[in-house]
C-alpha cells in the first residue's frame, strides 16, 4: 500500500462537479493498493498515517500527530502511485491492485482510521476526481507497506 500524505488547511474532492468529500485542518491521503496488499496491511496504514508525527507542537517542531491535533482525513483512492516508468514512456500499473480488491482495502483503510477516532471524508472509487487543497509547511510524506522508499 502506498499514500502520499499531506498536511493541509484544507482539501476537497468533486465529482462531476459534486462535493464528495471536504475537509479543514487535517491530512489528504492519496492512497493507492498494491497487488499483495492485505487486511492486516490496510490497518497498519492507517495507523501509521494517523500517527504521524508531522504537526507542530508549541515550539514549531513536528511532533503532533493527526489524532494530537483532532484533525480530519480526506482519503482519495489513487492506483497511479503503482504506476511504474522505469525505462518507457508510458506507466505500467501491473503492480496496483484489481478494482475490487484495491476498493476493498481502500475502505478498509478508511473505516480503519475512523476507528481510531478521525473523521473522514473521500471522493467515489474508480471515478475522475478533482482535488483541490492547500498544503501547510508544505509537509508532503510518501509511505509505502512494503518500504521500498
Amino acid at each position: 500500500m502506498r499514500a502520499v500524505v499531506q498536511r493541509v488547511s484544507r482539501a476537497s474532492v468533486t465529482v462531476e462537479g459534486r462535493l464528495t468529500g471536504e475537509i479543514s485542518n487535517g491530512l489528504m491521503i492519496l492512497l493507492g493498493v498494491g497487488r499483495e496488499d492485505t487486511s492486516a496491511v490496510a490497518v497498519a496504514m492507517a495507523e501509521k498515517v494517523a500517527n504521524l508525527r508531522i504537526f507542530e507542537d508549541d515550539q514549531g517542531k513536528m511532533n503532533r500527530s493527526l489524532l494530537e491535533v483532532k484533525g480530519a482525513a480526506l482519503v482519495v483512492s489513487q492506483f497511479t502511485l503503482y504506476g511504474d516508468a522505469r525505462g518507457q514512456r508510458r506507466p505500467s500499473f501491473i503492480s496496483a491492485a484489481p478494482p475490487d480488491r484495491a476498493k476493498a482495502l481502500y475502505d478498509e483503510f478508511r473505516a480503519a482510521i475512523e476507528r481510531l477516532g478521525v473523521g473522514v471524508a473521500a471522493g467515489i472509487f474508480q471515478t475522475t476526481m478533482s482535488v483541490e487543497l492547500v498544503n501547510e509547511g508544505p509537509v508532503t510524506i510518501l509511505l509505502d507497506s512494503d518500504k521500498t522508499f
